[in-house]
């Protein structure tokens, strides 16, 4: 399993997840259509063209799942039960198509679970970089994991 189980997460361990993804423009166009978001700034090059970026926002929804999605094989692969919550999610800068995203993470708190033995919960910081050291992407995320079996 290449994912960790809650026994094996220690608060303050930090994770360089590889590989580092490009974002590329039929990422962008799927994850807008397939989620019904037809903000123009994702979608039309010449309404993008004229807003302050001047070209093509990427989805900020799909950034947070890249990130997220970027760190599971090192954290969570096979050995969580699912995500509890999300929060402190933040974009202090824009990605754009072509930017290529790293991502960081450190387990920030752990506690096991008040009424199920065989689990516990762990919170990770994400952190998404662009190539030029930008971060892109915050997030405090809640998940449930597995215990290591007896």
């Amino acid at each position: 399993m290449a994912g960790k189980y809650f026994e094996e997460l220690a608060i303050d361990m930090l994770f360089e997840h590889l590989p580092h993804r490009t974002v590329t423009e039929t990422d962008n166009l799927l994850f807008s259509t397939m989620t019904h978001n037809s903000q123009p700034l994702h979608l039309d090059v010449e309404f993008a063209r004229k807003s302050p970026y001047g070209q093509i926002l990427v989805n900020s929804c799909y950034t947070l799942s890249l990130v997220i999605g970027l760190s599971v094989a090192e954290t969570t692969l096979g050995t969580t039960l699912g995500n509890l919550g999300m929060e402190k999610v933040e974009f202090p800068n824009p990605v754009f198509i072509g930017d290529t995203i790293r991502v960081q993470t450190r387990v920030v708190d752990k506690r096991e679970s008040k009424s199920k033995p065989d689990r516990g919960i762990v919170w990770f910081q994400h952190t998404g970089r662009n190539q030029r050291g930008d971060v892109v992407c915050e997030c405090l995320r809640k998940g449930m994991m597995l215990r290591k079996p007896a």
